[in-house]
């Protein structure tokens, strides 16, 4: 699964603008319907994830499987105290962009290596480094993060936490998977140490047997990419419906149906829990759904869900480390927690009104509610919220964990000095106000 900045700080950046709140728009109707790739409904409805998962990766027609080779790699790393100040990054990084000829570079390819020295850093000081360090990289992309982190071990970590690491990257692009190695074998001592496993991260079958040993998860915009659901209620307070997609005359249009997928329903309960505290939020939101009733739609992460659901059942001593992006500006697609599509040709971007506009040239990424996701953590360690009796103590949560703004994280383990241009400006701190870092640890709560 590749990894990437979605667009250069100057085309103009996500981070740079504000998110637009979403209006009344006219895709909140009874049906939504749209002409593109067909071949990815067949006769029988789907569910908007599978339509997603298709969309993206597919091996024939699959946005990832046609762009597999357009995930940037620089030659050497930047040198930002080369610069005056922001204009002559921004002028910089438009020139890389020319000559590359690319759809994009991740944060960890841009501030190579001092992104993954952040986060082998929040590894070491958490770590108990008494035993094997093992760690796990969903989507390692071109391997750049998993190098960096091992040349950052190799020379700050105890000589024996080095020689007896493993590093395993689970990606699920053939090609990545191959770039991965070719990346992580330019050290010799690195090669032993790593692997990679080209298989879906979500499926449980391929996992194996369930790891017993404490052991860390990397996650670096890789939720921004999973399959999500997509839900329909005709008002603020009619019961939500799943939406399906069905062929019709040559068009694919949505189908609304009552809830029973239970990766939707788990989403719901957890999003029903996380919001039912606010007793005068849900009158004010009663009384004005009589004032103005009007339809409604709200995506959920079920790919987050269901990849979770796996990792906490094969890595129940697992801690995680994920980042990535907290919101998205002048989204079009309707809907809370909706995606930005968008395609880049000639070095133009794109937005798409509808995620059925994606015909495999377009990219479907979706903004992470962190909170949200906390909370699903919890739910797949194994901890339910439940009503508690007053002779009973409260169930105790068997996951420890914190969010913070990548500038935070970044101040915090990383050496912010290093990206830093002569005027004081830093692309790594100040460009990426729309991401964050999700840090979870296992308790030893019983």
């Amino acid at each position: 699964m590749a990894l990437r900045c979605k667009r250069p700080p100057h085309l103009p950046s996500l981070s740079f603008r504000i998110a637009r709140v979403f209006t009344k728009h006219s895709a909140f109707t009874s049906s939504s319907v749209a002409t593109f790739y067909t071949g990815i409904v067949g006769e029988e409805p789907i569910l908007v994830r599978d339509f997603i998962h298709s969309a993206l990766y597919d091996p024939n027609h699959g946005y990832f499987a046609k762009r597999s080779g357009s995930v940037g790699v620089l030659d050497k790393s930047i040198k930002f105290s080369s610069f005056e100040g922001r204009t002559d990054y921004v002028k910089y990084l438009d020139n890389l962009y020319k000559v590359h000829d690319i759809s994009w570079f991740t944060p960890v390819e841009l501030f190579k290596p001092w992104y993954a020295h952040g986060i082998a850093e929040a590894i070491m000081r958490s770590a108990d480094l008494s035993i094997p360090l093992k760690i796990y990289e969903i989507g390692g992309g071109s391997g750049t993060c998993a190098k960096c982190i091992m040349d950052y071990l190799m020379l700050n970590a105890p000589a024996k936490v080095y020689r007896n690491m493993s590093y395993i990257s689970v990606e699920i692009s053939p090609s990545l998977a191959e770039k991965q190695l070719e990346t992580v074998g330019e050290v010799r001592s690195h090669a032993t140490k790593f692997k990679v496993e080209c298989r879906d991260a979500a499926d449980r079958t391929g996992w194996g047997n369930v790891e017993s040993q404490p052991c860390w998860v990397i996650m670096l915009e890789v939720l921004d990419n999973l399959p999500h659901d997509l839900i329909f209620s005709e008002n603020q307070t009619s019961p939500w419906k799943e939406v399906w997609l069905e062929k019709q005359q040559g068009s694919v249009s949505e189908l609304y149906k009552p809830l029973s997928d239970s990766l939707i329903t788990s989403c719901v309960e957890i999003i029903d829990h996380t919001t039912s505290g606010s007793t005068k939020g849900s009158i004010a939101k009663s009384i004005w759904a009589k004032v103005i009733p009007k339809p409604r739609k709200a995506w959920l992460p079920t790919g987050c869900l269901q990849l979770l659901d796996a990792l906490h059942w094969a890595l129940p001593k697992m801690s995680l480390i994920a980042s990535d992006f907290s919101y998205l500006p002048d989204v079009k697609v309707p809907g809370e927690r909706a995606p930005l599509v968008s395609t880049k040709k000639e070095g133009i971007s794109t937005d798409y009104d509808s995620y059925l506009d994606a015909k495999g040239d377009a990219d479907i990424f979706f903004p992470t509610d962190f909170l949200l996701l906390e909370q699903i953590d919890h739910y797949c360690s194994g901890w339910r919220n439940q009503p508690v009796d007053d002779n009973k103590a409260k169930p105790v949560k068997k996951r420890r964990s914190i969010i913070l703004n990548t500038s935070s994280f970044m101040e915090e383990f990383g050496l912010p000095s290093k990206t830093r241009t002569k005027d004081g400006y830093n692309p790594l701190l100040h460009d990426f106000n729309n991401t964050k870092f999700y840090l979870s640890v296992p308790t030893h709560n019983k």
